[in-house]
């Protein structure tokens, strides 16, 4: 079993000795739900920080770090017995199972399919600056589905410079650690596999509610990890938190990418077009699903 009893104490002893000379030194470390690893105390003003410690040190602890919190889960804490993980057969099994899954045939944003007509127009191309660029639609033909309006905006977007920087100084927060969520209490939750696809598993996601979604869930990390080196900093159980490490270039890139956090964000409230100008100019990417 993944966090057999035998071998946990040798375990935190290992991680603790790792932690010396890092952010996490002296932090109390203790057993986690499902043969996971909890630090505690972590300054949730410095959390990305402490993050960057612990993923640093996936080669020596092998195990992926993500912040979580206990702001809305009291039985989130740490343990004095640890608690036995899957079997690596079962974690093997889900990991199989999400890469064969097909996770953007189901997360889908709840408007993909709208239409758009001559009375909505001026909506959906009013972005966060609360300027009105309906004409740079003017000639498309109405009604037409919402993402072939988004899309020719974005595209002639591109095309003014002006424009397009001025879109991007109000959509630019999306993509910086500003917009994302702190809780009052955060806690570092070391999971049993340094495999990106398999830390789906211990992943707490509202998104992603029962075993299929959390497949789906493991892939989307695995597919954003390859492609954007895109790394799951925090899951506060509504909310996804990640650093960035290669920026999806404007254009179709920054398009495809835009069109995967809308459909994982329901409640990103953001059209997909200011997301697409955001992307190419930050580091940091926020999801948001909630009831």
């Amino acid at each position: 079993m993944i966090g057999d009893t035998s071998t946990v104490r040798n375990d935190l002893d290992h991680i603790e000795a790792a932690f010396v000379g890092t952010a996490l030194a002296g932090l109390p470390i203790g057993h986690g739900p499902s043969g996971t690893v909890l630090v505690a105390d972590i300054d949730p003003h410095r959390l990305h920080e402490t993050w960057q410690a612990a993923e640093a040190l996936v080669p020596v602890t092998g195990r992926r770090p993500v912040m979580v919190t206990d702001d809305f889960d009291d039985t989130l804490r740490i343990r004095p017995e640890p608690e036995p993980g899957p079997s690596e057969a079962e974690l093997r099994a889900f990991a199989e199972a999400a890469e064969s899954s097909e996770p953007w045939l189901v997360y889908r944003h709840y408007s993909e399919d709208d239409e758009v007509d001559e009375s909505e127009v001026e909506y959906y191309a009013r972005g966060m600056a609360g300027v009105d660029l309906t004409a740079l639609v003017s000639d498309v033909a109405l009604p037409a589905p919402r993402q072939a309006v988004e899309r020719a905006l974005y595209d002639r977007l591109l095309a003014d410079a002006d424009l397009y920087a001025q879109v991007l100084g109000s959509a630019r927060f999306v993509t910086q650690t500003d917009y994302w969520y702190t809780p009052d209490s955060v806690l570092l939750m070391l999971l049993p596999t340094s495999d990106v696809r398999s830390s789906g598993y211990w992943v707490n996601f509202y998104g992603a509610l029962g075993q299929e979604y959390q497949r789906k869930l493991a892939e989307v990390l695995a597919q954003w990890r390859h492609r954007w080196d895109a790394r799951l900093v925090a899951s506060w159980g509504t909310m996804l938190q990640f650093q960035v490490g290669r920026r999806p270039a404007p254009g179709d890139e920054a398009w495809t990418a835009a069109g995967q956090l809308k459909a994982l964000a329901q409640n990103l409230d953001v059209s997909r077009w200011e997301v697409a100008v955001a992307l190419p100019a930050g580091d940091a990417w926020f999801v948001h699903n909630r009831p």
